[in-house]
């Protein structure tokens, strides 16, 4: 039997719409997303299904946007006959995501952080004054050194370490832009500027992280039902007490997504399932190890042909398929 990883996306996999299909299709994701609109207060189904790009780009949206839709997706895979998977991971915000379908929080705690966290983020940095680019091409090492070169005093550091040929670096923005510059001479592939609303992952954002380190305070964590694979550390975590540092570390630290999905394959994960709105983290695996199969799941048709290569490969342990 195939051993399975679900993974979670996070800021940048959002459109407009997504979510939509799962309502429609399946119960539990529609009372996923009735409980996110409770819970928050608005209508965030709304801005999901029928807002503007403008709207869900605000990170305070983005977030529990992300979020709501990845778990009404897993709640969907659990009604269909998936089986639990040996391990989660999440990227960033998608961290939460694996947390709840892990046990390890509730996501009426989960949604409410991350509405926070995402206004956090968003006032930690003035507009204008951070940014991020990805980096297509170099080794980790180089990007490390040209964002030392680049500083000068101001922050330039890896924030996404995604795969071994693509780095995102985020800071003040002129250094970034520096850093950019010196990363095009020394043999990048590319150096994109991205559409972001903060430096997310890098030290800029510690006032964020202090604010929210107080949030986390007021939230009892419980043991993993599986266990996760952390951004932060790259490693194996089933315990809720561990779970606060871990968060609360991620906001000014960096993905370290490449190791992570590394570490899985390790643990001999054959099988990786993003979970949630788009197909960026498959992607991202792709890159990372073509021996791995990657599916995902975003709306019932995705669903459906997961199911299926599930059962052919064995993958649905002892559950009555529906």
């Amino acid at each position: 039997m195939t051993k399975i990883a679900y993974i979670f996306p996070g800021q940048g996999s959002q459109s407009v719409g997504m979510g939509k299909d799962l309502c429609s299709n399946f119960p539990v994701a529609k009372k996923v997303f009735e409980e996110a609109d409770d819970t928050l207060g608005f209508s965030l189904s709304e801005i999901c299904f029928a807002g503007t790009a403008e709207d869900l780009a605000l990170t305070a949206n983005t977030q529990p946007a992300i979020l709501t839709t990845s778990i009404a997706a897993y709640r969907a895979m659990e009604s269909e006959g998936f089986a639990q998977p040996d391990f989660v991971a999440g990227h960033s915000l998608g961290e939460y995501s694996a947390l709840v379908a892990a046990g390890a929080m509730s996501f009426a705690d989960a949604i409410k952080t991350v509405r926070k966290r995402g206004e956090y983020m968003q006032d930690a940095v003035p507009a204008g004054v951070g940014a991020m680019a990805a980096i297509l091409g170099l080794p980790l090492e180089t990007i490390e050194i040209a964002c030392e070169e680049a500083a000068e005093g101001q922050v330039c550091s890896p924030a996404n370490i995604n795969s071994p040929s693509q780095i995102v670096i985020a800071g003040n923005a002129e250094a970034v832009d520096r850093a950019c510059e010196l990363l095009k001479e020394r043999g990048a592939k590319r150096a994109i500027k991205l559409n972001v609303s903060a430096p997310f992952h890098c030290a800029l954002m510690l006032p964020a992280q202090e604010k929210l380190a107080e949030d986390l305070q007021g939230i009892n964590f419980q043991d993993l039902t599986f266990p996760i694979i952390e951004n932060v550390s790259a490693e194996k975590n089933t315990q809720g007490e561990r779970v606060k540092t871990a968060l609360m570390e991620q906001v000014s630290k960096p993905v370290r997504w490449a190791q992570s999905v590394e570490n899985l394959i390790i643990e001999g994960i054959e099988t990786f399932i993003e979970v949630g709105a788009g197909k960026i983290l498959s992607g991202l695996v792709r890159q990372i190890n073509r021996d791995v199969r990657s599916l995902n799941v975003e709306n019932s048709e995705s669903l459906k042909n997961s199911l299926e290569s599930l059962r052919n490969l064995g993958g649905l342990g002892s559950r009555e398929i529906k």
